[in-house]
């Protein structure tokens, strides 16, 4: 499952710079797939999803910090535990509870979003 950052976030920022897949933004900042992947162009996600990871993507909030779900691996291929939550201050990145994926799932995603 993704992790999602609660309206509890104080605009810290500690998350940010922890994503390996670059997935967390700051409020009100847009954001693309290609953000810190190896992926480019049209494309298919994994979850049947076409997209152009180029194309500028509307914000997913616009007042505090946010986890693009279809980029959020749970740092799996890259940490034991997502890195996010581990730096937080206030406990306020949690687990997505409407977006539940097995780590074999979590683990496509990461192989797909970093290829080269």
């Amino acid at each position: 499952m993704a992790i999602i950052i609660t309206d509890e976030c104080i605009n810290c920022g500690a998350c940010e710079p922890e994503c390996p897949n670059t997935a967390i933004y700051e409020g009100a900042d847009d954001w693309r797939y290609a953000d810190g992947t190896d992926l480019e162009g049209s494309l298919v996600l994994p979850n049947g999803k076409s997209v152009d990871a180029e194309e500028t993507q509307e914000p997913i909030s616009d007042e505090i910090y946010y986890i693009v779900a279809d980029k959020c691996t749970e740092c799996k291929g890259f940490h034991e535990e997502p890195q996010c939550a581990a730096v937080c201050p206030v406990d306020c990145c949690i687990p997505d509870d409407d977006n539940v994926e097995t780590e074999e799932v979590l683990l496509g995603k990461q192989a797909f979003m970093h290829h080269k």
